[in-house]
C-alpha cells in the first residue's frame, strides 16, 4: 500500500509553519497514542504514520528533501538521516513529548540552574579605520548585574542554608495527570532549582545578584571590519542564585574614511592627476593607511580610470595574519580657469595633434560614420 502524503497525514498544507506542524502532530499523537488505545492496531498504525510524518516535516533538511523528491528521498534508508529503515517511534515520541510537556518520565536533560543563566549583553563600539588597522585596547563602561558579594550569589542570607522546595521536595519537577497521561513538569514554585530560600539575603533580596556599573578593558584585534561581533564569554549579566553569567557581545562599527574605501581586506581610493602628468608620465606620492607614503610611477599615456595595485598596503586579516592590497585609481582632471597663455598653448596643441595621438577618438568617430552611413 502506497504511503500517504505527509502533509495529508498531519492535515496541513505545504506552507504551514513549524508551529502549525507541531500543533497538528500533537493533536494526532494524543488521539492515537497506544496507551490511550490499548490493543487497537489501527490507532497504533495511525500514531506511527503521524510520528513518521512529523519526523520528516519538523526538520528543515528532511522537509526540503521531501518537498523535492517525495517519499523517494527516504527509500531504502535514503536521504541520510531521513531514512526510516530503523526509525524508533517510541524514542522519537518521547523526545517530542519532552518538548511539549517538559521532561518525560525522569530527570531533566538540562541543569536545574540553566534557566537562571544571566542575560547576554550587547555593546556598540565605534572606531576609526586607522584603529581597525592597528588594533587597540579600550576601556568600556556599562550597566549590568553582578554576583552579590554579601551572599556570594546564593541568594540566601549569610549563615543560613538553602532548603529544599516544599512543593517538589527538591526534585525541581512535579507530576500532574492529564487524562490518560501523567506529565512531569518544571516546578512552578522553585522554577526547577529544587531549592527554596527561607532567609533571603537582604542585600540582593534573594536574587543572588545586584545592579552595578562595570568597567572592562577590551582588545580590538587588527583588521576588524565594520559589523564584526566579538564575544566575551561570561562578561554579561550575572545569573540568579549562583547560575552562570551571560556573555557580552561587542558590535564593531568602523567609521567611514575621508580618503580610503574598504572592501574586506583591500583598500581603494581615487587620485586626481593633471592632463600633463597623464600624457607625459610622472611619479607621484600617495598616502597609505599606516600613515606613510608610497610612490607610484604614472606611465606616459595613462588613461583616466587606470588602477594601480600596491601589494600588502591594505588591511590585515584577523585570523590568517595576511595583509590585503591598496588599489589606487587615477582620474585625469580637465583644467579650468585657464589663463591666456594656457589657452594659446592648448590651441596650438590642438592644431598639431593627429589621429595617432588619440586612437580611441579616431575609432569612435569611425564607428559613428559607419552608423550614419548604414
Amino acid at each position: 500500500m502506497a504511503k500517504r502524503d505527509y502533509y495529508e497525514v498531519l492535515g496541513v498544507n505545504k506552507s504551514a509553519s513549524a508551529d502549525q506542524i507541531k500543533a497538528a502532530y500533537r493533536k494526532l499523537a494524543v488521539k492515537y497514542h497506544p496507551d490511550k488505545n490499548k490493543g487497537d492496531k489501527a490507532s497504533e498504525e495511525k500514531f506511527k504514520e503521524a510520528s513518521e510524518a512529523y519526523h520528516v516535516l519538523s526538520n528543515t533538511e528532511r522537509k526540503q528533501n521531501y518537498d523535492n523528491f517525495g517519499h523517494a528521498a527516504f527509500e531504502n534508508g535514503g536521504g541520510g538521516r531521513g531514512g526510516f529503515s530503523n526509525f524508533d517511534f517510541s524514542s522519537h515520541f518521547s523526545d517530542i513529548f519532552e518538548d511539549f510537556f517538559g521532561d518525560f518520565g525522569g530527570g531533566g536533560r538540562r541543569s536545574r540552574k540553566a534557566n537562571f543563566r544571566g542575560s547576554d549583553l550587547r555593546y556598540d563600539l565605534s572606531i576609526s579605520l586607522e584603529e581597525a588597522y592597528t588594533g587597540k585596547k579600550q576601556d568600556i563602561k556599562f550597566s549590568t548585574s553582578e554576583k552579590c558579594q554579601t551572599c556570594n550569589g546564593s541568594g540566601s542570607k549569610p549563615g543560613t542554608n538553602v532548603g529544599s522546595c516544599s512543593m517538589c521536595g527538591g526534585n525541581g519537577q512535579v507530576r500532574s495527570s492529564q487524562g490518560f497521561f501523567t506529565v512531569q513538569q518544571t516546578c512552578p514554585q522553585c522554577s526547577g532549582t529544587g531549592e527554596q530560600i527561607t532567609n533571603p539575603c537582604t542585600s540582593c533580596s534573594g536574587q543572588g545578584k545586584k545592579q552595578a556599573s562595570k568597567r572592562l578593558s577590551v582588545t580590538i584585534p587588527k583588521g576588524v571590519d565594520d559589523g564584526t561581533r566579538i564575544r566575551l564569554a561570561g562578561k554579561g549579566e550575572a545569573g540568579s542564585r549562583g547560575a552562570s553569567s551571560g556573555d557580552l557581545y561587542l558590535f564593531i562599527n568602523v567609521y567611514s574614511h575621508d580618503l580610503f574605501k574598504r572592501s574586506e581586506e583591500n583598500l581603494f581610493f581615487e587620485c586626481p592627476i593633471s592632463i600633463a602628468d597623464a600624457a607625459l608620465g610622472a611619479s607621484i606620492e600617495i598616502p597609505t593607511i599606516d600613515g606613510g607614503k608610497a610612490k607610484i610611477k604614472i606611465p606616459s599615456g595613462t588613461q583616466s580610470g587606470k588602477q594601480f595595485r600596491l601589494k600588502g598596503k591594505g588591511m590585515p586579516l584577523m585570523r590568517s595574519g595576511g595583509v590585503g592590497d591598496l588599489y589606487v585609481q587615477v582620474n585625469t582632471e580637465v583644467p579650468i580657469n585657464l589663463n591666456k597663455e594656457q589657452k594659446d598653448l592648448l590651441e596650438k596643441f590642438r592644431e598639431i595633434e593627429n589621429e595617432k595621438s588619440n586612437p580611441s577618438i579616431k575609432k569612435f568617430f569611425q564607428k559613428a560614420k559607419n552608423f550614419w552611413k548604414n
